[in-house]
């Protein structure tokens, strides 16, 4: 019998986790929503939080969302949105990753000649150009169209890699 006896503190706390993940929820795109296979009246409930822009309306709409979720095995979505966030952290390191060769074969010429070895199929006429017209934006003061233009190309390489 006092096994069965949950304190109100330890209830009120399980209620502010099941919220908190749903705010983790409400931060999400639609498109990642919509692939989480939520229950409708839970997706629902979300999606209009999204909508909401008055703060005492989203405070009450997301109490809500937390009691739809007493319902739910949170569980499951803690662990979907585990596999979210560490795919959108990896995709992070990516874009990091080809930011830094990026001022590599900016600001060291050696670079190309590691970038051509790794990447044996990528047009290296257009990577030098592409450089070189990064570098004279660079020393203009901006980095617009040639500096995006190179990061692009890297990528591409990378990818087809």
């Amino acid at each position: 019998m006092q096994d069965e006896i949950v304190s109100k503190t330890r209830r009120k706390r399980e209620m502010h986790e099941l919220q908190a993940l749903g705010v983790a929820l409400v931060g999400l795109p639609e498109t990642q929503l919509r692939s989480m296979a939520l229950a409708d009246d839970l997706l629902e409930a979300v999606l209009e939080a999204k909508r909401i822009k008055s703060h005492e309306a989203r405070r009450r709409q997301m109490q809500y969302i937390g009691r739809l979720m007493r319902d739910i095995d949170p569980g499951a979505i803690r662990s979907r949105l585990g596999e979210i966030e560490g795919s959108s952290a990896q995709a992070s390191a990516a874009h990091r990753r080809l930011e830094t060769l990026r001022e590599r074969l900016l600001n060291d010429d050696a670079a190309l000649t590691g970038f051509a070895a790794e990447h044996p199929g990528a047009d290296l006429q257009a990577l030098r150009s592409l450089i070189r017209n990064s570098r004279k934006q660079l020393q203009e003061g901006n980095r617009t169209r040639a500096y995006r233009e190179l990061f692009r190309f890297i990528r591409l390489c990378s990818e087809a890699k």
